[in-house]
């Protein structure tokens, strides 16, 4: 019988869990519907903010980007990594992670630093790379201006020279079942230029066209660390959610394959209980 006690209450744990792995699941369905409509309506704005920066600049001569697209020789990398402050999101944080850790090995023999945005990215690249800063509650309240504070700190550092790198890694929204790791230059702008032809019209363009360029910059580089930031963010609640809904379905085999040998041990017990009681009898009555 004792048994039959360790089977019941292992039924009772993974119930209890899927219980919870369930809840969780639907918590992060509700939150990925708001991301995902979040991220689905930015994307054509930061894709035509990118598209009027390049067809105006490929009017002007020179360097049309200031001081956003110095090159310098490379010696000190910062990489922005976005990931979550919590876990049970599958591969979500580890992705982001490793591909972290990649890109410090292809810079190997120059300064590489981690720019965290996330708890979880910063808990473990801390061990291994520094960390010069995490920004782990700006998904508490995730806004444009607060995400704008961020991007003028990566600015101002890149412009005093502090880094000749920077690049952001984070997780693309594709659906609930697919995130995609993407790293991209932030800093230096890549060449404005592009190779579709601009036909000149008859604009009055007030300011002129190369303040609207310096102004549209750092827009621009503000839209791209927001988008990267809202992709991360509905990614992770899909993640999340596609992890809880197999953990929930494992927990359910789990208990159904428990539930079918506490039977199967109840039956053996209850068969040799009357076995017992036969052979008992038939004692008695030689």
């Amino acid at each position: 019988m004792a048994n039959l006690k360790e089977i019941r209450n292992r039924i009772t744990s993974v119930s209890s869990t899927m219980q919870i792995t369930s809840a969780m699941k639907m918590v992060s369905a509700a939150k990925l519907k708001k991301a995902q409509d979040a991220i689905t309506a930015m994307r054509p704005y930061a894709e035509k903010l990118t598209e009027l920066l390049q067809n105006l600049s490929a009017t002007l001569e020179g360097d049309a980007g200031g001081e956003y697209t110095t090159q310098r020789d490379i010696k000190k990398v910062l990489l922005v990594v976005v990931t979550s402050n919590r876990g049970l999101a599958g591969a979500f944080n580890t992705n982001a992670i490793k591909e972290a850790k990649s890109r410090s090995e292809f810079y190997a023999g120059k300064q590489v630093d981690v720019f965290a945005i996330g708890k979880k990215g910063n808990d473990v690249l801390s061990k291994t790379l520094p960390v010069v800063a995490n920004y782990s509650t700006v998904f508490d309240d995730l806004t444009f201006d607060n995400v704008a504070k961020i991007a003028d700190e990566l600015m101002a550092k890149f412009v005093v020279g502090e880094y000749d790198k920077i690049e952001l890694i984070y997780n693309q929204f594709k659906n609930a079942a697919t995130q995609i790791v993407q790293t991209e230059q932030f800093l230096p702008l890549a060449a404005l230029k592009t190779d579709v032809v601009v036909t000149p019209g008859d604009y009055i363009f007030e300011p002129s066209k190369e303040e609207i360029v310096l102004t549209l910059i750092p827009k621009s580089l503000k839209t791209q660390l927001y988008k990267g930031i809202r992709d991360s963010f509905a990614s992770e609640h899909g993640a999340r959610m596609t992890a809880m809904h197999k953990a929930t379905d494992n927990a359910t085999e789990l208990r159904n394959q428990l539930k079918l040998t506490y039977n199967k041990a109840r039956q053996a017990a209850i068969t040799n209980e009357i076995l017992e009681i036969v052979g008992g009898a038939e004692a008695l009555k030689g």
